[in-house]
């Protein structure tokens, strides 16, 4: 049965994918438009730190008040929800453990919140989906393991780059393609440097929140977002922050490939990105050797060969992100996991940071990021992004150096801290 049929067949049974949602921000609260109009599937359930958000968009919805139910109690949040009723609750914690959800979208943004939210759905047998890639790059391999061995589903959103970058990659080797390079398009160029205030105006006029966009212009999503595809596939970044040239549709066949063959790659088998005119797309640059398959490829106007493009010109963010709701309760799929560390996400200093400051975190003034394999951040001591906000320079650390084991102390006491370091222990054989 097609995924929408067995939508259609839940809502004519009253038995609708009942969804809970953690972060009511720009994501948040799109999600909530979107599963408001679908069949089958609804979210009931919505945390925030500011519990006036979720009530504006529900009350935007046609909700009426009298079947919301503002609480922090698990009871009276179950209670509600047999009632068929909408919680709204200021404590992350309350939703995965919720009975009476099938599903929870962690969608904070926020490594240490999407660390606590993931585990304890897990060990709670309920099912996560993380818009959340944020957290899945620096704990995502444990929780996925975990996830495994018990009862629930573990899976990065349907959505966001990194899986339409997933399916891309799927279909090119499920048909025997070789990927040589996979990637996605950035709308503007990095600025490693960018503030808040330096980008507040643009914000404004956007609706974003001049942090987020921050993130955005200063590389650390697309950074992120490619260190997600890395660990989903094996992929590599060719060099540390990736290439990142400006390349338009018609020449990604031609740059995103070897030296040896005229392009940019050190190797084959690469995550990359493009300044031209890509976004909001991905791509796959792969490759076969065999004369049937290049001839037929011709023929349907793909180009001459051996090397192809395969473009997929849209990610629709958290509008696509209820497919993988459904699929995670339907079908008991991934949409996208990380299977091992191939990359790692790593901070580095905007600005000169003294000995003794607290560093804020992603899209900051304090910090960008960058990524980097596995090995070489490793052998480099460098900090993970997910675990740098709130720790404590140890020294002086100039902009643009690595914050790194012998700089910086992270802050111990957070529970993705504590999640990281049980995932390195379980990877100390594996690297």
């Amino acid at each position: 049965m097609e995924l929408y049929e067995h939508l259609q067949k839940r809502a004519a049974e009253g038995n609708p994918i009942r969804a809970g949602l953690v972060g009511c921000g720009q994501m948040g609260s799109g999600l909530l438009h979107v599963t408001r109009k679908m069949e089958g599937l609804e979210t009931f359930a919505v945390s925030d730190i500011d519990i006036n958000r979720p009530l504006a968009v529900f009350k935007n919805l046609g909700i009426p008040e009298d079947i919301i139910c503002i609480t922090n109690k698990k009871s009276e949040a179950e209670d509600a929800l047999k009632l068929g009723k909408y919680i709204i609750t200021e404590d992350a914690m309350l939703l995965p453990r919720l009975d009476n959800l099938d599903v929870v979208v962690e969608a904070t943004g926020i490594t240490d919140i999407g660390a606590r939210v993931a585990w304890t759905g897990i060990t709670h047998s309920k099912n996560i989906v993380m818009l959340n890639v944020e957290t899945d790059v620096t704990v995502g391999v444990i929780l996925d393991r975990l996830a495994r061995k018990s009862s629930s589903i573990y899976t990065v959103a349907s959505g966001d780059e990194p899986a339409v970058c997933k399916m891309l990659y799927d279909f090119s080797r499920t048909l025997g393609f070789e990927v040589i390079a996979l990637g996605k398009g950035k709308n503007n160029p990095i600025n490693y440097y960018v503030t808040p205030d330096m980008c507040r105006e643009e914000a404004k006029r956007k609706g974003m929140n001049p942090k987020m966009l921050a993130s955005f212009i200063d590389g650390t999503k697309t950074m992120v977002e490619m260190a997600a595809v890395s660990n989903a596939t094996g992929l590599l970044p060719d060099v540390p922050g990736m290439h990142g040239p400006k390349v338009e549709l018609d020449e990604l066949e031609k740059i995103f490939i070897p030296i040896f063959d005229g392009g940019i790659l050190k190797s084959k088998g690469r995550v990359e990105y493009s300044t031209g005119k890509i976004a909001p797309g991905v791509f796959a640059v792969v490759k076969t050797d065999e004369p049937r398959i290049i001839n037929d490829m011709k023929f349907v106007s793909m180009g001459p060969g051996p090397y192809f493009t395969f473009y997929r010109p849209f990610h629709l963010c958290n509008i696509e992100t209820p497919i993988a709701v459904a699929k995670a309760v339907i079908y008991r799929e991934r949409t996208v996991t990380a299977k091992k560390m191939y990359s790692e996400v790593v901070s580095m200093a905007k600005r000169d940071i003294k000995a003794g400051e607290k560093i804020c975190g992603i899209g900051s003034s304090d910090i960008f990021n960058r990524i980097f394999s596995y090995k070489e951040a490793f052998e480099k001591k460098a900090i993970p992004m997910g675990i740098a906000l709130g720790g404590k320079a140890l020294k002086d650390i100039t902009k643009g150096e690595m914050l790194t084991k012998d700089n910086f102390a992270p802050d111990t006491d957070t529970f993705v801290y504590k999640l990281r370091r049980m995932q390195d222990a379980m990877l100390e054989g594996e690297r």
